[in-house]
């Protein structure tokens, strides 16, 4: 576990406060985003029919949902997954970053018909993301609207972030989250795998410039994980991806 000194109060001074162990602890919220578009194989039309059904008929997707697809039942239908593990491995290792961390860690298969502007910081302060994105362009972009980056999605999308830092899937031709982007006849759907990689590992503590323990009296009276901006706990406009204080 590395410390970093306490870092002075500035504006627009993002902390994330997550568990430690059995602890509250601070960090910074990384505002660097890799990205790489990624040679992984096209999944087969068997498993797709069986994400569409599963997001249409089960899930239900809505504009702006976020869900969990089954992986163990995918995987026995999904001879290629161990070779789209391993690419993303092999990038992760190109950035400096060990492939121990992705074979170490929790990995879901999630799908998401866009998603509203959001932060996981109250949830996975802990974790920095690793996605892979698996369908074709759907004309949909990963926003991240307070650092500027917007990446366009489509099948070998590889990402890793904070996911403390707000961000959304918008469509490519809007500046914001709109349900009317996403009618019922438009195929919006985007499924990839998801690592939580730990935030404290040393390697990508330097990878997305976090410091740790930026503000440790305040992690000392929390009982949960909290994003707060400026001394005040804040959330994020589903829409605009903007601050807004929290009620």
């Amino acid at each position: 576990m590395s410390f970093s000194p306490q870092l002075p109060r500035a504006r627009n001074l993002l902390a994330s406060y997550f568990w430690s162990g059995d602890a509250i602890r601070s960090r910074s919220v990384s505002d660097v985003v890799l990205s790489d578009t990624l040679d992984v194989p096209a999944p087969s039309a068997r498993l797709v029919a069986d994400w569409q059904r599963e997001t249409s008929l089960r899930l239900g997707l809505e504009p702006g949902d976020v869900e969990a697809l089954p992986l163990a039942r995918a995987r026995a239908r999904w001879p290629d997954y161990p070779h789209c593990v391993q690419t993303v491995s092999d990038w992760m290792r190109t950035l400096g970053l060990p492939a121990e961390l992705l074979t170490s860690c929790d990995v879901a298969l999630m799908a998401c018909r866009g998603a509203k502007y959001h932060h996981d910081g109250e949830h996975y302060g802990g974790a920095a993301f690793c996605n892979l994105f698996l369908s074709e362009d759907r004309g949909l972009d990963l926003h991240f609207p307070s650092t500027g980056h917007r990446i366009p999605l489509t099948r070998g999308t590889a990402v890793v972030f904070d996911p403390a830092q707000p961000h959304g899937v918008i469509a490519r031709s809007s500046a914001g989250f709109e349900v009317a982007d996403f009618p019922p006849d438009r195929d919006c759907t985007q499924v990839f795998l998801t690592w939580e990689l730990p935030v404290e590992d040393a390697h990508l503590e330097h990878e997305l410039r976090i410091a740790f323990d930026i503000d440790p009296s305040t992690a000392l009276l929390l009982a949960d994980e909290q994003v707060w901006l400026n001394g005040e706990k804040f959330s994020v406009c589903p829409n605009s991806g903007r601050w807004c204080r929290a009620g």
